[in-house]
């Protein structure tokens, strides 16, 4: 690695921890980058994506190796977490005052329905990828959710 590649690296990971930003990745071809912070997220993509235009401090890497920081003790350890797998709207039942698709405490199969999430006027149905107990909804109705961004929490079982 380059001085000035080792250089754009810390820039990027002052930039995130700056924003409190809790994982990051890119995927440049040869350039895999995955960092992941103990902190909690609170600035959105879109957040970050404004203060780098505005301060013009995103960082150009020609190239780097994968970096990770130490664990994160993850208050749902144990739990699978099912995450949003697109940028969009969040709903949690299929319409307007209809009753949502799951609650706590509510059992679902792998490949069941359990939400959607609304991109571009269209509504993409989210499934269980893991059958179980939901413990959590970590969305709420109406809120814009990020790619990646956990939506229910299952104990499977």
């Amino acid at each position: 690695m380059k001085p000035e590649d080792i250089a754009d690296l810390k820039e990027l990971i002052e930039f995130l921890k700056e924003y409190q930003v809790s994982e990051f990745d890119l995927d440049r071809g040869d350039l895999k980058i995955r960092l992941k912070f103990a902190q909690q997220a609170s600035a959105s993509f879109g957040e970050l994506a404004r203060a780098a235009v505005a301060s013009h401090a995103a960082p150009a890497i020609a190239a780097a190796p994968a970096v990770s920081a130490a664990p994160v003790v993850d208050a749902n350890a144990g739990l699978h977490i099912v995450k949003s797998p697109l940028v969009g709207t969040f709903y949690g039942s299929p319409s307007p005052g209809a009753s949502a698709f799951v609650s706590p405490g509510d059992r679902v199969q792998k490949g069941q329905v359990i939400a959607i999430v609304e991109a571009m006027k269209l509504m993409n149905e989210i499934e269980s990828d893991a059958a179980g107990e939901i413990v959590k909804c970590l969305a709420t109705n109406g809120q814009a959710v990020e790619y990646g961004q956990p939506l229910f929490a299952v104990r499977a079982g």
